[in-house]
């Protein structure tokens, strides 16, 4: 009986420790980590425990320091990186990026129907409609000016501008330059805020830069790029031409809002985008901004002035290309005289069509736009000395330089 009874328990002992086993087997195989073991205390060399401190309220747990876990650069709570974001930038120079919003009454001619036309003559009929554009602008002074391309704004009846509070006033013009593609606007308004400015002339290609404008009507839109290039010109844009080269998305309403830094600082009006000009729907990447040197100085003419002060003799110039050069027997390119405005500065010298500039005020001029830039920088009533190729003799001739605008305008009367 006894031996009956020995029996049953090995046999119960035996089949507890195989369900153990078994067990055990099991939870090592869903977690195998388990069998990693933390290192003994005694592996902690002696050397590397601080003796406690005295008055210590709990030195056998201060004294052994708490092992530590690296972190990434971010948040030390969570040992989270930090995300790169430009949200400073755009919180420090959205609120003065306006919508320009443009109404102007064109007058059509009503085409006659068949009928009409079939029935011999008949009095022309016109009828008028509103045409609506949209466009961006920079409120650069508490006082209320606004910096803006001048193709947004060119011709209209009406301009509304609406802040990024949501504020809306009517804004009127203060002054134009249609050569670079600026014009000023003025609206009434308190507590406006204002954009920082930058300079265009630190920009480097590679620089990280952000397109704030109201692109299809999404006021407050922002894009992000690089600088592409500087100094872009010869794109038939305006007749001075500096431009700005980024890749950040400039689209149709983006005209004459901010092209900002990192820092939150102006540093390009936006203007146009290739695609546009070249008829390609299939480019994209390529926008362009005025360099906000150029717009803080045809600005500043426009609010001491009324308009850009620039001087002029009286030329049209056209480039000459290499190929062109070279069979004049010149060494490479330069810029040759197609027109002269009657008299304007330039005719009253003697200056002809065909003549080639080969130097103005002693520097060489590598197209057309240069040279117009060179002379539009003197000052009315100051003397320019062109250098000129006149069929095979060089000759020397002084200008007296006049204002562009009014120059203009006389030789045109």
């Amino acid at each position: 009986m006894n031996l009956t009874r020995i029996g049953h328990s090995l046999v119960f002992l035996a089949g507890t420790v195989v369900g153990g086993l078994a067990l055990a087997f099991v939870m090592v195989w869903l977690h195998p980590e388990w069998l990693l073991r933390a290192p003994a205390a005694s592996a902690i060399p002696a050397a590397s425990i601080p003796a406690p401190e005295l008055g210590a309220r709990n030195p056998t747990v201060e004294a052994i320091p708490a092992p530590l876990t690296p972190k990434l650069p971010g948040n030390p709570a969570e040992g989270v990186p930090e995300a790169h974001s430009f949200a400073a930038a755009v919180r420090r120079a959205a609120p003065a990026v306006v919508n320009i919003y443009t109404t102007r009454l064109i007058t059509e001619r009503v085409q006659p129907s068949s009928l009409e036309q079939l029935f011999g003559q008949i009095s022309p009929r016109y009828r008028q409609r509103l045409q609506r554009a949209l466009g961006s602008g920079v409120l650069v002074d508490a006082a209320g000016h606004i910096v803006t391309n001048n193709h947004v704004i060119d011709q209209a009846d009406s301009i509304m501008v609406q802040l990024a509070d949501g504020r809306t006033v009517p804004a009127r013009i203060v002054g134009r330059d249609a050569d670079t593609d600026l014009a000023v606007l003025v609206i009434k308004l308190g507590h406006l805020p204002v954009m920082p400015m930058g300079r265009s002339d630190e920009l480097q290609v590679g620089d990280e830069v952000l397109a704030i404008g109201n692109p299809l009507g999404l006021s407050q839109t922002v894009t992000h790029g690089i600088v592409s290039a500087t100094g872009r010109g010869q794109l038939g844009l305006a007749t001075f031409e500096n431009f700005i080269q980024t890749d950040a998305a400039i689209n149709e309403g983006n005209s004459g809002g901010a092209l900002i830094n990192t820092n939150g600082e102006l540093i390009g009006i936006n203007t146009a985008v290739i695609a546009k000009n070249a008829g390609s729907a299939g480019v994209e990447g390529i926008g362009f901004a005025i360099p906000v040197n150029l717009a803080r100085g045809v600005m500043d003419e426009i609010l001491k002035h009324g308009r850009v002060v620039r001087g002029w003799i009286g030329i049209v110039p056209e480039d000459i290309d290499n190929e062109q050069a070279q069979s004049i027997g010149l060494a490479q390119g330069g810029v040759v005289i197609t027109n002269i405005y009657v008299g304007s500065p330039a005719q009253q010298a003697g200056l002809r069509p065909g003549d080639i500039v080969l130097t103005i005020d002693g520097k060489t001029m590598r197209n057309a736009q240069d040279a117009l830039a060179h002379l539009a920088t003197k000052q009315p009533g100051s003397h320019t000395e062109l250098e000129l190729l006149r069929g095979k003799e060089q000759i020397k001739v002084d200008v007296k330089v006049a204002e562009e605008s009014s120059a203009r305008a006389a030789s045109a009367s």
